[in-house]
């Protein structure tokens, strides 16, 4: 009997060990730092040329627009090192439902279709952008080079789960190369 693998999705990632004791400096992923990282929870843990395993989150606490975290398994400085570029992840069925409908968790938006007004396709959400300004799609297009699109309703209208697509009223030239 085989079974479909749970998604996951990004919450962090770690950068560097902090101190002596096994703290770890971790760059946020998530719109719910106090919730993923909360003391007790159970991380996946990638890194490439590691095997994959889990991470016990022990405390947290924020520290210059990002997180300083201890793991049960890192105990001092050394075994911190050893986490430097680990990926860390849950699965996307532990999430609970938004509550708002016009509320979308990053994993729901990947993959969506994107087409304009007229139903002509321009491209596929392959992630989703964190900038300074709010999030940004980045729509992987056939023949040309990635798009970036703002996240935001007077350009992104609509969002179709069921239908698989998001529907742009992009500004001119918002699709363009040159």
């Amino acid at each position: 009997m085989s079974s479909t693998p749970t998604a996951e999705l990004l919450v962090g990632i770690i950068v560097r060990p902090h101190g002596l004791r096994g703290e770890l400096v971790v760059e946020v992923r998530t719109d719910s730092p106090e919730e993923r990282f909360a003391p007790g929870t159970v991380l996946a843990a990638r890194r490439a040329g590691a095997p994959d395993g889990v991470l016990t989150v022990e405390s947290s606490r924020p520290h210059s627009g990002r997180l300083l975290v201890r793991f049960v398994e890192a105990t001092d400085r050394t075994a911190a090192e050893e986490l430097r570029g680990t990926r860390l992840l849950i699965a996307t069925d532990a999430l609970p439902p938004t509550g708002d409908p016009d509320t979308f968790h990053i994993h729901q938006l990947e993959g969506l279709r994107a087409e304009l007004e007229d139903g002509s396709v321009v491209g596929t959400v392959r992630e989703v952008v964190h900038g300074p300004g709010g999030e940004l799609l980045v729509l992987a297009r056939p023949d040309r080079p990635d798009a970036l699109v703002p996240f935001v309703l007077a350009i992104v209208p609509t969002v179709d789960l069921d239908g698989g697509r998001i529907v742009l009223t992009p500004p001119e030239g918002l699709l363009d190369v040159d």
